[in-house]
């Protein structure tokens, strides 16, 4: 798992493009009255490398993200409850297409 020290927690997120844009930064101590929350970690560039969504501290979803040298989002794996994951792979203009 990814270094705590770079871990953000937020309420929620925005759009429908990965990764995802996470809105409304918590604190940890902001997490005691939350149901539903996302947990965030970054990479040393400040990109999301991995997210978690923690419904009543159970891990609903989590997206694994891989970015090119460049900085562009290249691949995203999607682990959804007991679902066989989804790998995406995107081109340099940012369409996805699965991974076979």
């Amino acid at each position: 798992m990814e270094s705590e020290s770079n871990c953000r927690y937020f309420i929620s997120y925005t759009g429908i493009k990965l990764p995802l844009l996470l809105v409304n930064e918590l604190d940890s101590d902001g997490l005691d009255n939350r149901i539903t929350y996302f947990k965030a970690y970054y990479d040393d560039h400040d990109r999301v490398k991995i997210i978690e969504k923690v419904v009543y501290g159970e891990i609903e979803f989590i997206h694994h993200y891989e970015y090119n040298q460049q900085g562009v989002l290249e691949k995203a794996i999607l682990l959804e409850g007991d679902e066989m994951p989804r790998t995406l792979v995107f081109d340099s203009q940012g369409c996805a297409s699965e991974a076979q």
